[in-house]
């Protein structure tokens, strides 16, 4: 083992501090809404609370998970999250797949490649899309929420290259066996895909759960919708002083909007750190996928 000079450890050392002070400069906003919303209305309106609650109370959870409203809108999250991901999932994969094979394997793959890449860097526009959705019949629905995403063009770019660094000896000798594409696919390259898999669902999640802008263009019951769209909504204060109520007075009096806002997004942000434990080991592997080929 080489020993480090004295500038290699002081390199080190400044990347360890800096990269350190990236981390908590990322955690200190979510420290601090996590304070807000287990802290009482007085220090919440003076603007006493930094990093640690001040009058500590859990009125705020009882009340956000006492209301009707929020709770529909985060299971409408889940369920699009749970439907989204999987529609895409199965578009990228099915997708993927014959564009990875050569061109003499394929014809008309450079074309097909061209007509995804084509849109991915050309929209048509907000108008046209919600022309789109209207005349289908999508809006005010739920599957205005899946739909006009389901094919993340992007994802599916990543999974074909994926699929291309794939050793060709195994599809071949699968074919030689007397094996089909679909037997290839679902039980030769969709199994060695587990990294690649694991972190475009992750991506995939997190968009769904974090996208607002569909639900307020292409819903108009807010009863339809999904949790971030809900969120931003009671972030203005016409929406939000609609919400107070005779039976709400006791909570008035000990919370203030940011209170029960910041309960709102810390209880909005748990379901996605609850999935990274369990695609952590393929995620640093998988954030290469489709680096190696083209």
């Amino acid at each position: 083992m080489l020993k480090k000079s004295v500038g290699s450890k002081a390199f080190d050392g400044f990347n360890y501090i800096f990269l350190g002070l990236l981390a908590l400069s990322c955690l200190i906003p979510i420290i601090h809404i996590i304070a807000v919303s287990f802290s009482n209305k007085a220090a919440t309106s003076a603007n006493l609370v930094t990093l640690w609650p001040v009058g500590f109370h859990t009125l705020a959870y009882e009340r956000v998970l006492s209301s009707w409203d929020f709770v529909r809108a985060f299971f409408v999250s889940m369920g699009r999250v749970l439907v989204g991901v999987s529609v895409n999932m199965f578009i990228i994969c099915v997708t993927a797949y014959p564009l990875s094979k050569e061109s003499n394997q394929l014809k008309g793959r450079t074309f097909l490649v061209w007509l995804l890449v084509f849109p991915m860097l050309f929209k048509g526009g907000l108008i046209p899309t919600y022309l789109v959705v209207r005349d289908v019949g999508l809006l005010n629905s739920f599957w205005a929420l899946i739909w006009p995403g389901a094919v993340p063009i992007f994802s599916i770019i990543l999974m074909m290259n994926f699929y291309r660094s794939l050793p060709k000896s195994l599809s071949e000798a699968a074919m030689i066996d007397g094996a089909g594409h679909f037997n290839i696919l679902f039980k030769i390259f969709l199994p060695l895909s587990k990294p690649g898999i694991a972190t475009l669902t992750l991506f995939e999640a997190v968009g769904h759960w974090n996208e607002w802008f569909m639900g307020m263009i292409y819903l108009n019951d807010q009863a339809k919708f999904p949790l971030q769209t809900y969120l931003r909504q009671m972030l203005l204060p016409s929406f939000a002083e609609g919400k107070i109520t005779a039976s709400d007075i006791e909570y008035v009096k000990m919370l203030s909007d940011k209170n029960f806002t910041a309960a709102q997004l810390v209880i909005a942000i748990i379901p996605i750190l609850c999935i990274y434990p369990f695609v952590q080991k393929y995620f640093v592997k998988g954030l290469v996928i489709g680096s190696v080929k083209g």
